[in-house]
């Protein structure tokens, strides 16, 4: 019988401005377009001293059992997860589904239509890439994810540097992916109620992810957030990485008023990157609850280290 060590960090149960938290509920490995294994990625975020941690690929659940294995040998508690593609008002928005449970009911014929829509979708960029000068862009960018998992746009901003057509990642969306660009599809991605409805009704807590990355105005926004509770969502990421403090504190405003909870994920990617695993802004002092205080997820903290959730 493996022992395990509890995760020594007992979470409060408000924010407490200037304070760290060893939690970072939105992380990626190589099961989509992160750089590390789910294995490396957990044995990197315990030597940033990270205690609670998820694995949020996008739309896909499949470098979870991986992460569990090794979050059991590190100490860790690991809460599986995913990251949906959705619409809302024909923009392009994530949720972050936060699983306690794993995927199950709804969710697992979701992700099915998710992988199905990310392939549709990689043929369509590769197509009007290709018309804009990167030739056999659907096979570079296969190349460039290096394995058969669908491809996202990340696979294709490395093939447009990799073929000289920019000079990096950060300019590869400027031109030709970010929002509202060429390569910026989101047709196939489901309405963000019915997103929403197949993480909730699954058990899981659903996330808007990154919400002042949209460009939205602040009334817009908060609009957003209506339609998002409305149709189930518990909780938006109060700090996603590093943003402005002023910003934050606003958001938060806006969080409370909704009786929203608080999520915080750095949202890496790959090393080097200016996300770390645990690493983003401070949190201002604010009546919001922590994401750990929601029902679906008040058991976190007594769990084993492992996998949240999983059979003992």
């Amino acid at each position: 019988m493996p022992m395990f060590r509890l995760p020594v960090t007992v979470l409060p149960e408000t924010f407490d401005a200037d304070h760290r938290y060893p939690v970072d509920l939105h992380m990626h490995s190589t099961a989509s377009d992160g750089a590390l294994s789910p294995g490396d990625l957990v044995a990197l975020c315990a030597s940033r001293g990270l205690s609670f941690m998820a694995l949020t690929d996008h739309d896909t659940m499949d470098g979870v059992d991986e992460a569990a294995t090794a979050a059991e040998r590190a100490g860790l508690c690991l809460l599986a997860g995913c990251e949906l593609s959705t619409r809302w008002q024909g923009i392009g928005i994530h949720v972050v589904a936060l699983m306690p449970g794993g995927v199950q009911g709804p969710l697992v014929e979701g992700l099915l239509h998710q992988r199905k829509a990310r392939i549709q979708r990689a043929e369509i960029i590769a197509e009007r890439l290709e018309k804009l000068g990167l030739e056999d862009a659907l096979a570079k960018a296969r190349l460039q994810a290096g394995s058969d998992r669908p491809l996202g746009r990340p696979d294709f901003a490395r093939a447009l540097v990799a073929d000289g057509l920019v000079p990096d990642w950060a300019s590869a969306f400027k031109r030709y992916l970010g929002s509202g660009k060429k390569g910026d599809v989101k047709a196939q991605w489901p309405d963000i109620k019915e997103a929403v409805g197949w993480v909730v009704d699954a058990g899981g807590v659903a996330v808007i992810a990154h919400p002042l990355l949209y460009g939205l105005t602040r009334r817009k926004r908060g609009l957003l957030m209506d339609d998002f509770r409305a149709a189930g969502g518990q909780a938006v990421e109060l700090v996603s990485g590093h943003q402005n403090m002023d910003a934050t504190r606003d958001l938060a405003r806006q969080l409370d008023e909704r009786g929203l909870f608080a999520s915080l994920g750095s949202d890496f990617h790959f090393p080097g990157s200016h996300a770390a695993p645990g690493s983003m802004s401070d949190i201002p002092r604010t009546a919001a609850r922590p994401i750990w205080r929601h029902p679906r997820l008040l058991h976190m903290q007594e769990a084993p280290a492992g996998l949240l959730g999983a059979a003992g």
